[in-house]
């Protein structure tokens, strides 16, 4: 995983079709508005779409597409159906099309799973298990029907090589109904606890955001460590989920990082628009996740959000993987 940001043209777009029900043979578009589905295949076209393209050069960011620095994401199962347990499998091939079976391991695992819907409602951060001739797989069950983007985050184990996100479409059938963005709020509500998120991300610009973790209107001072920090977050950007994936700034036992109820990021947005990011947080033995929606170049959010927002993060077979 990485505080940098990766973006890189599309190798490929598949036209998206949505209907009254969602079947496994149509396509899905690597860049879904939220509220029609056109498809757009450039960098500009999404700022456009978004509202808000502001003319910032930025470095790349992740997961759009299938291949890069050698490296192809071969998703197996490129469908599933919605609410029907499945067995998610792939293989990372180098440039000679032989699966990869030797990772650098980076927070605890050779190789982080992020699966998300094209409306952002749906999220789950998994960690499979790789087999000896380099398969990947984890059982999931995604509740709704409809377009979702998989994301492998990676680093081969060969000698300077360089962490990658790459994505793939995969499909949900069932009866679709499309979802809108949820609306930006600085508070967010899950399971009991609430988080609060301060600070702004910028196009272009490396900005602080700050989290403070409380549980029955206490500050948590007791966050336990997971896959080694105390906080992960995950940025993916309305329309393309163009993905961005940063950790604290600090860690467990560095000697100034305290277990809460502060955790600070330090992230920089590829460009303007709408964005939903997923804090994953540890305490009393359990992983949850708080997710928010900001526009980036904007303050994160105008007014505090007092509805309590479970987004689809979990389920009991385990959407962490843990």
């Amino acid at each position: 995983m990485h505080t940098g940001l990766k973006i890189t043209a599309f190798a490929a777009a598949l036209a998206a079709t949505f209907g009254t029900a969602y079947g496994v043979g149509q396509g899905i578009g690597p860049v879904v508005d939220e509220k029609t589905p056109p498809r757009h295949d450039t960098h500009t076209e999404a700022e456009e779409k978004d509202g808000g393209g502001t003319g910032h050069a930025t470095e790349p960011a992740g997961g759009l597409q299938i291949s890069e620095g050698g490296y192809t994401l071969d998703l197996r199962t490129p469908s599933v159906t919605a609410g029907d347990r499945a067995e998610l499998r792939f293989v990372i091939r180098d440039d000679k099309g032989r699966a990869v079976t030797s990772y650098r391991r980076e927070h605890e695992k050779e190789l982080h799973l992020i699966v998300a819907s094209r409306d952002l409602v749906t999220y789950r951060h998994l960690h499979p298990t790789r087999a000896a001739d380099g398969t990947w797989s984890i059982p999931v069950n995604l509740p709704r029907a409809g377009g979702y983007r998989v994301f492998a985050d990676f680093t081969p184990a060969q000698k300077n090589a360089e962490n990658l996100t790459l994505g793939a479409d995969l499909a949900a059938a069932g009866p679709y109904e499309p979802q809108r963005l949820p609306a930006p709020g600085a508070t967010v509500k899950i399971n009991g606890y609430e988080v609060r998120l301060d600070g702004a991300l910028r196009p272009g610009t490396a900005e602080e955001l700050g989290l403070k973790v409380s549980r029955n209107g206490r500050p948590v001072t007791d966050l336990q460590p997971y896959l080694g920090a105390y906080g992960h977050l995950v940025a993916l950007r309305s329309g393309d989920l163009a993905y961005l994936h940063v950790h604290p700034n600090g860690e467990p036992g560095d000697g100034t990082t305290r277990p809460g109820p502060d955790i600070s990021f330090t992230a920089t947005a590829p460009s303007s628009g709408s964005y939903r990011l997923f804090l994953d947080f540890k305490h009393a033995g359990e992983v949850h996740t708080a997710a928010f929606t900001v526009r980036a170049g904007t303050a994160a959010a105008a007014e505090p959000s007092a509805a309590e927002t479970r987004p689809e993060a979990h389920e009991s077979t385990g959407a962490h993987g843990h």
